[in-house]
């Protein structure tokens, strides 16, 4: 069976090709991304309208170089899928209505595939897939949740952030020390010219009791520390940069190790566009490696939103039997969708 997946869900386009064969891992036959960081810079942030354009543009040709690559033949496609949510519903409704021109004209079925759920197995699309059960740290610049994985399908909901999302600290934080769009991965690769240990920031719900995230006393406590260092903030501007990603990734990596200890899983996952931090990468693989918890990531170039999470989603809810794709095209998007909502 083949399965073209679309994402279209802010600011990047993806297109992907995944086989699924017998019971195995689904693989990854082509993919193609198009990022829109540069049209988006001039701005500061993401222009709804603009990004909508865009993957209107963008779509078909991806497709096309998609099958291109793979040697597969239009018609030879089995079941097309597509973001459904959640998104930008300008942004969503292009790739869900380019899906169903697709299956309408192909006579072929479709599948919307929850964005969230994507990045959550595409670690299934590395080199070292995980297995079932694991602890799921969702972690990107809108979401940031902890849960229980026993299969597709079957999530419990361990722990979220109740106000701003990791990746929203690192944007935010970026923005007021003035760096350039996007925001985290600038603050990331100043962070590696400063000292972690310069400023001594606030670690929220650290010691909660639970396992729920709060990034936006953080965000204000560099602003507050910002303010407080007036001339000398460009002289100190890596170091506060240091500091505050050590902050975020300390909080991360310590509520994820209370999840492993209280559900007695031995293997976590790491998934969303934060997993790809280097600091990130390096504490967790120490501290699992002390305790003997095998941890897993997608790889780095598919971190980011794109069509390969989206088609291997379909692909795994298709092969789990959790859900059968349709012949009904009307094509219905949901700009606001919590993974919980999920049905299996």
């Amino acid at each position: 069976m083949l399965v073209l997946g679309i994402e279209s869900s802010c600011d990047e386009t993806g297109v992907a090709l995944v086989e699924v064969s017998g019971a195995g891992v689904p693989v990854l036959r082509a993919d193609a991304l198009h990022s829109q960081i540069e049209m988006h810079q001039a701005y500061g942030g993401v222009v709804p309208e603009l990004a909508s354009r865009d993957h209107i543009r963008r779509v078909v040709p991806l497709a096309e170089a998609v099958l291109q690559r793979s040697g597969v033949a239009l018609a030879d496609i089995d079941v097309v899928a597509f973001t459904r949510g959640p998104g930008l519903a300008g942004a969503l409704l292009v790739g869900a209505g380019v899906a169903c021109a697709l299956g309408a004209a192909l006579d072929k079925p479709v599948l919307g595939v929850h964005h969230l759920e994507g990045h959550l197995l595409s670690p299934f699309l590395s080199a070292d897939p995980p297995e079932f059960p694991f602890v799921a740290l969702l972690v990107s610049g809108g979401h940031t949740q902890l849960m229980r994985v026993d299969g597709v399908g079957r999530y419990e909901m361990l722990g979220e952030t109740i106000d701003d999302a990791a990746g929203e600290a690192f944007d935010k934080s970026a923005k007021l020390l003035g760096l350039g769009y996007p925001g985290g991965p600038a603050l990331s690769w100043l962070a590696e010219q400063g000292d972690p240990t310069a400023f001594k920031l606030p670690r929220p719900l650290l010691h909660s009791g639970n396992l729920d995230f709060s990034f936006a006393g953080l965000k204000t406590a560099v602003l507050t520390q910002a303010k407080k260092l007036g001339d000398e903030l460009d002289a100190r501007k890596a170091d506060l940069a240091a500091s505050t990603q050590a902050a975020i990734v300390d909080v991360l990596l310590k509520k994820s190790l209370k999840a492993l200890e209280q559900s007695g899983l031995k293997r976590i996952v790491i998934a969303g566009g934060v997993g790809a931090n280097k600091l990130l990468r390096s504490e967790f693989n120490a501290a699992c490696a002390a305790r003997g918890v095998r941890v897993h990531y997608p790889e780095l170039h598919l971190c980011t939103d794109n069509g390969a999470m989206i088609a291997m989603a379909a692909a795994m809810r298709l092969q789990a039997n959790v859900q059968t794709a349709s012949k009904v095209y009307a094509f219905d998007v949901k700009p606001r969708w919590p993974l919980g909502d999920l049905t299996a």
